[in-house]
């Protein structure tokens, strides 16, 4: 059975980019915009309260927080910190949640003259509505600006933080790799890594810093010493060296194997033909960077990628607007929607594993967000599957075995 239309979240009222939930909290934060046009479609970065209301997941502005003439095109989030990619410049936030009874002289804004947290009566999918009054309030702070892209055309395509938060990188259209140190946000490396555009970054053991550019390269970096190049058409000597461009990568965890770690690239089509050729998903050993197994995944272009924190499911999103959920095992798809946005899906992100994220799943098996262009946002979820428990497959297969005997017994009498 085809899965039912996902549910509006939140409309935002200017395009939205990227999209990330909080690891403890039930929070997720959107932001995008208009840039820098005069066209009268604001900027800024909007904080969603997540929380089950009647059965159903809903979601309803906490605080909206003005970015001025720069749209968030990328984000990273480390506990209560966001690094945003602005033009050619990252932004580093601090935000807070202060409780409602904390408040003193509480005039609907907080301290920075930006928009509080509004009251609701009830539920409100498309986050239209008012938040509840026990609801927390945000208050946003920025710690630094660095600027971190300085091409012609300057912008920040990818940040990522490493597992403890003490680096963070960058990289943009000008092909440069830049690790600065954090919190102090002091530059300690900069390379080209690639000849044009960093697409992506995923870094894993080791500070290993993986890089997905335009210039058909994915690249695996120590520092700024290459470690390898990766070939996931090595097995595939149909398919041209030049005739694939890595368009995303991300590391993820094993199921059932502490440490181990998997990286998973999306390969798409280097140029569009009248019949589009299949983009491509594969599964790489995340110590060797060796290539384990290489799926189709559809002929729409995939836009973006995210790992559920188990590492047993990737989301993807494509440019004509579908959104898919795959079984990180076998590749396999398990969920899809033709064209849930409008437009081009810009992000997506899975509703973290935490306690209170379970809480939201509500007994599904996953969730993920989906933002776009056309200013939505989407959640898809995937109802846990069906499965017996062990005691009872054992106690079919005894009953199987007694049952078998029997009939031999009676078809052949003296048998036992």
């Amino acid at each position: 059975m085809a899965p039912r239309r996902p549910a509006e979240l939140y409309r935002a009222p200017f395009p939205l980019y990227t999209v990330r939930l909080h690891p403890r909290r039930p929070l997720a934060i959107t932001a995008g915009g208009g840039g820098a046009a005069k066209t009268g479609i604001r900027n800024g970065v909007h904080f969603l309260q997540l929380e089950q209301i009647g059965g159903q997941l809903s979601a309803s502005l906490l605080h909206s927080h003005d970015t001025e003439t720069r749209a968030t095109m990328t984000m990273a989030l480390a506990d209560d910190i966001i690094a945003a990619g602005q033009d050619a410049s990252c932004h580093i936030l601090r935000f807070s949640l202060q409780a409602p009874e904390a408040k003193s002289g509480s005039d609907g804004r907080n301290g920075s003259g930006e928009k509080g947290p509004r009251r609701r009566k009830g539920p409100s999918p498309a986050g239209q509505g008012d938040t509840q009054s026990q609801t927390s309030e945000v208050t946003v702070e920025s710690l630094h600006s660095v600027r971190t892209d300085f091409s012609p055309d300057a912008l920040q395509k990818a940040v990522r933080f490493n597992a403890d938060c003490s680096l963070l990188v960058t990289g943009g259209a000008d092909g440069f790799l830049r690790l600065w140190e954090f919190p102090s946000m002091k530059k300690t490396l900069e390379f080209k890594a690639h000849d044009g555009e960093i697409e992506d970054i995923a870094l894993g053991p080791d500070n290993k810093v993986v890089t997905a550019g335009r210039d058909f390269q994915c690249c695996v970096w120590q520092q700024d010493q290459l470690v390898t190049g990766l070939r996931w058409n090595e097995n595939l000597p149909g398919i041209p060296d030049k005739a694939y461009r890595y368009q995303a990568c991300r590391f993820g965890a094993v199921e059932d194997n502490a440490g181990a770690l998997r990286l998973y690239t999306v390969q798409v089509p280097h140029k569009r033909e009248r019949r589009p050729p299949p983009c491509y998903l594969t599964k790489w050993d995340g110590k060797s960077f060796l290539p384990l197994l290489t799926r189709p995944c559809g002929s729409e272009v995939i836009s973006c990628l995210s790992i559920s924190d188990s590492g047993t499911f990737l989301g993807l999103g494509t440019v004509t607007g579908s959104v898919a959920i795959h079984i990180a095992f076998s590749l396999q798809r398990l969920y899809y929607v033709k064209e849930a946005h409008g437009i081009v899906v810009t992000d997506v992100a899975f509703v973290p594993e935490s306690r209170r994220g379970r809480e939201l799943l509500a007994g599904n098996e996953a969730a993920l967000l989906s933002v776009a262009v056309d200013s939505r946002c989407k959640l898809h979820l995937l109802p846990s599957r069906r499965s017996l428990p062990v005691w009872l497959l054992l106690l079919l297969c005894a009953g199987l075995i007694v049952a078998t005997i029997l009939l031999l017994q009676l078809a052949f009498p003296g048998f036992l």
